[in-house]
């Protein structure tokens, strides 16, 4: 369960799905029962059936993470956006802490494992689709023995993801004031802090105007 004050909570599902779209590196979790939880890192990426968001990916065949899953165990996918320090000399008031703001989406869903070619094969071109569009045409032509190789050397799966948790730290519980020097400093910050102002702005646009 995620740790979620109110105010830095976002309802947002649009923002959410954004977020997972422009940060798809996910950290993905699952605990068997009476078992050591295991951990992997790859790309997802998500597909809407209706209301339903489905995330799908795969895992190196070698890989004993999957050998844990049943299909229809949980699972938790967690996209991290961009983070940075935040510096109490910044704030108004000199009693104040160092802190770090941060921006990540917890997807809590049911996983089924998808082993057969075409599946694989979907999950590859949707991958390839999102990251790597040029390359689509060139795995079409690539060698059809070649690309079965490569595939058995892989597992595909799904997710139905049945909850979203978005939260999006970015000095809500500030003053205006204090929100202002936060988001000056990060729009003067490296490439990170400043791709957390952007999300800040759009959360709290101008708060110096508050």
């Amino acid at each position: 369960m995620l740790y979620q004050p109110p105010h830095f909570a976002v309802g947002d599902r649009g923002m959410a799905l954004e977020l997972m779209r422009r940060y798809p590196f996910a950290t993905l979790v699952s605990a068997p029962a009476g078992g050591e939880p295991q951990v992997s890192h790859l790309p997802l990426v998500g597909r809407t059936e209706g209301e339903r968001l489905v995330l799908c990916g795969h895992l190196a065949r070698p890989n004993p993470h999957w050998k844990q899953w049943s299909d229809g165990d949980s699972v938790l996918a967690i996209f991290h956006g961009p983070d940075a320090y935040v510096s109490p000399f910044w704030y108004e008031a000199r009693e104040a802490v160092p802190t770090w703001n941060y921006a990540v989406v917890h997807a809590l869903g049911n996983v089924t494992l998808r082993q057969d070619g075409d599946a694989k094969e979907a999950v590859l071109k949707a991958l390839i689709g999102e990251h790597d569009a040029p390359y689509r045409e060139r795995w079409d032509e690539l060698d059809l023995e070649w690309r079965e190789r490569m595939k058995a050397g892989i597992v595909a799966f799904d997710i139905a993801v049945s909850r979203l948790d978005v939260k999006f730290k970015v000095s809500q519980n500030r003053s205006d004031a204090d929100r202002a020097a936060v988001l000056n400093a990060l729009q003067g910050g490296g490439a990170r802090a400043q791709e957390l102002a952007g999300w800040m702005q759009r959360l709290q646009p101008d708060p110096a105007k508050h």
